[in-house]
């Protein structure tokens, strides 16, 4: 530790956002970064705690006053080092990690934690600005072949860390390129995608195989990946989203989230649409059902397709701010209110909101009816809704359904392989070593644990690495 109270003196500074009516125009990344000088200086608030609950709140255990340290001083590599000794991909959780690391820093109890997610991402861009981060290719090769099915955080995970034990890895993505989520669900102002693209060239060079627009269970079967291989990683997420099923679900303008930034991502990356596929809010009025990060991404996608009004309803309550908290400390994930960047560009807001019916002439959407709600305990201590006031009715030209993930598609794969989900979510079920009921298959990820952050994903995927390695050093 090389500045003990530097926490005493050094005040928490954030790089911050790019200029408002600078950043709506196009899709570049919307966090700035501070300079060399200025973000050793943040490393240095690091109090290296007795028992570091940063490390604690992180899914991933990243040693965080170790890395912290490191920067400070100035040695990027070694930070870079330390940081990916238990995360593979820090420059992704450095950019979108909602930080539970953060929440968990002693300094939160003065509503000033270590900038940790920010250290992070600039730790790994010095590290490959410098050349420090190069492939790592197996000196030795153990002859096992592992099939790894989605690439999303969790499936390169596992690629990536069964590659490094020796083992040969296929990774196969439905789509026209790697990444699942990360690629089409995050827009490029929170992930530029060449941050993606990055990390696939140092894959490939140490060996992993990708194969896209290939569908197991539909363009290739399951059973052949499994007897042509020695284990398998079934990574595919939880795509299935959580619908609203009330008047007027189908009119043309109600759409789920996904389709929505699926389409805008693919389009920014100059990929080819459909013209039945492609949706613009330019002018229109839009509609957010949901206030996750995913209702967030699509108001910001929303504000740089130029949306002339946009608004967004959540059915809970309005959280507290932080201030309000008498105190949070150490909870890894707060209730508290969150303003994103997108916020920021310009949307109003409304809490206890429910949505009643979609309104449309001749099949397509032109208001939405609302009611405001509150919500009480029945008599069997149940919370319950109840409509407050009188619904109102807006127009509205799109309404975006951005309501979470409910469970991993049940048709193709799982229902080829006959691996067993839970009754009651739908989500695969494994053993404590992550195998499923069908021999030698694995499964990592969203799909096991249901919808989950990044940061999670990533930690199961190397958790699930781990279980298929043991599994092969016994065959």
């Amino acid at each position: 530790m090389g500045n003990p109270k530097a926490f005493l003196t050094v005040k928490r500074k954030e790089a911050g956002y790019r200029p408002r009516q600078e950043r709506i125009l196009d899709f570049g990344e919307v966090e700035q970064t501070l300079n060399s000088e200025d973000r050793q200086q943040q490393a240095s608030r690091c109090m290296d705690c007795g028992i570091p609950f940063c490390q604690w709140g992180c899914p991933l255990g990243n040693k965080m006053p170790e890395w912290q340290d490191y920067i400070y001083k100035g040695n990027w590599r070694l930070a870079a080092e330390v940081l990916m000794q238990t995360n593979d991909f820090p420059e992704f959780t450095g950019r979108i990690c909602p930080a539970p690391c953060e929440k968990t820093c002693v300094l939160s109890l003065h509503k000033s934690p270590v900038t940790i997610r920010e250290n992070e991402a600039s730790a790994l861009e010095h590290a490959f600005q410098e050349g420090y981060i190069k492939p790592f290719i197996p000196k030795v090769r153990t002859g096992k072949k592992v099939a790894v099915i989605g690439s999303g955080p969790s499936g390169m995970a596992v690629a990536n860390q069964l590659n490094r034990m020796g083992h040969e890895v296929t990774v196969y993505e439905k789509s026209s390129r790697i990444g699942g989520l990360l690629r089409f669900g995050i827009p490029d102002f929170k992930l530029n995608k060449n941050i993606i693209d990055r990390r696939l060239e140092l894959m490939e060079a140490e060996g992993i195989k990708f194969v896209t627009n290939t569908e197991v269970g539909i363009d290739i079967k399951g059973k052949d990946l499994v007897k042509n291989n020695d284990a398998i990683c079934v990574a595919i997420g939880s795509q299935v989203p959580r619908d609203l099923p009330v008047e007027g679900r189908g009119l043309k303008g109600v759409y789920y989230a996904m389709e929505y930034l699926t389409m805008k991502n693919r389009l920014v990356a100059k990929e080819e649409v459909s013209a039945d596929k492609i949706i613009n809010t330019e002018g229109k009025n839009v509609l957010v059902i949901g206030g996750g990060d995913t209702g967030s991404d699509c108001i910001g996608t929303a504000n740089r397709q130029k949306a002339a009004n946009i608004l967004q309803i959540e059915i809970m309550p309005k959280p507290p701010t932080l201030d309000e908290l008498e105190n949070s400390w150490p909870m890894p994930f707060p209730g508290v209110l969150k303003t994103s960047s997108s916020h920021l560009e310009g949307c109003e807001r409304r809490w206890s909101m429910n949505t009643k019916r979609f309104i449309g002439e001749n099949g397509i959407l032109t208001g939405v009816e609302l009611v405001e709600i509150a919500w009480e305990k029945d008599e069997a201590g149940k919370m319950v809704m109840k409509e407050v006031g009188e619904p109102e009715i807006l127009k509205i030209d799109y309404v975006f359904l951005a309501l979470g993930f409910i469970h991993p598609i049940q048709d193709g794969l799982l229902a080829e392989l006959g691996v067993k989900v839970d009754d009651v979510r739908k989500n695969i079920t494994t053993d404590v070593n992550r195998l499923t009921n069908v021999s030698k298959v694995f499964a990592a990820g969203d799909c096991v644990s249901g919808q989950s952050l990044v940061v999670t994903s990533i930690a199961s995927g190397r958790r699930t690495a781990k279980h298929i390695n043991d599994f092969l050093k016994t065959k």
